[in-house]
């Protein structure tokens, strides 16, 4: 089934070049058909790119689904377009008397900052606590996990003397958890981060479950125990070619990267790396949107 997006959004391209299921707006106002409501609070620096990300996996669910864009209001863009998120995106202002299936936050690369040194924590936090009330299960991805991990929990994160980067193997915990089922034994997952969360925190927290984990990056998948609240460590969302683009922008700058473990072909930068994780990462999304959203949201929102 088609996701729902604005008619000129420029991930639309994109996605149909890659035979997503795409429906501008036009069309979907003529179907009668009660959508998914989805929210995307869109943290990362290029937007554009994770719009194509997140609707790409978005979009090959069987579910239908209405896409929203939000961004904060209390941090200025440097690298999107204020025209693109005047017509593109709304802030907590719009929205907060609506109600949605799902929401998805993503990373940012923030890691290094205290959290209330982040300069729209407040918002966040506002936005976080706005959707215990308002939104069925939210989806948190990479820093945006360690930021839902503290606000709704106390857990704080812990700088990592080295950056992880790269694709590592990952298990599972329990096979029969709604969120991993057709997962494979082991799998691959894109990182890339400056921080992590501990173990031995989250296990002392009862309404916390880790259901993922790797033995190299640590812990990878952590619910609550009502599924409304999905924390993910890593990164499923990234194409091939975005831990690319970040070593090569950090080269560029001087900044003496290390190469992402496990990405290039024989570790060699030259050579072009190839997409390892595409299955587990649409397995992923698609079984949030199903045993958490869609089978758990009222019709009538």
């Amino acid at each position: 089934m088609p996701i729902k997006i604005p008619d000129l959004l420029p991930a639309k391209s994109k996605l149909q070049e890659e035979n997503i299921f795409v429906m501008d707006e036009s069309r979907a106002f003529k179907q009668d058909i009660r959508p998914l409501r989805i929210l995307i609070l869109n943290l990362m620096p290029l937007k554009q790119q994770t719009e194509t990300h997140l609707l790409r996996l978005l979009g090959n669910s069987p579910l239908q689904i209405d896409v929203g864009l939000l961004h904060t209001n209390t941090h200025t863009s440097k690298n999107t377009s204020q025209d693109h998120l005047k017509q593109f995106y709304k802030s907590i202002a719009d929205v907060k008397a609506n109600k949605y299936d799902g929401l998805i936050i993503t990373g940012a690369p923030i890691e290094q900052l205290d959290y209330e040194s982040v300069d729209y924590w407040k918002e966040l936090s506002e936005i976080m606590e706005w959707s215990k009330t308002n939104v069925t299960s939210t989806l948190h991805i990479c820093w945006g996990a360690m930021a839902g991990l503290y606000y709704h929990y106390g857990l704080n994160k812990y700088m990592l003397p080295d950056k992880i980067s790269g694709i590592f193997p990952h298990t599972i915990n329990d096979p029969f958890e709604k969120l991993v089922s057709g997962f494979d034994e082991e799998f691959l997952v894109p990182h890339s981060r400056h921080a992590d969360v501990r173990k031995e925190e989250i296990e002392k927290v009862p309404d916390l479950k880790i259901l993922s984990e790797s033995e190299r990056t640590g812990v990878y998948i952590v619910a609550s125990t009502d599924g409304k609240q999905i924390f993910v460590t890593g990164h499923p969302e990234y194409d091939a070619l975005t831990l690319k683009k970040e070593y090569d922008r950090d080269e560029a700058a001087g900044l003496d990267p290390e190469i992402p473990e496990n990405y290039y072909p024989n570790d060699d930068p030259t050579q072009m790396p190839k997409l390892r994780w595409r299955t587990h990462s649409n397995i992923l999304i698609s079984n949030w949107l199903n045993y958490y959203v869609y089978q758990e949201t009222p019709y009538e929102l």
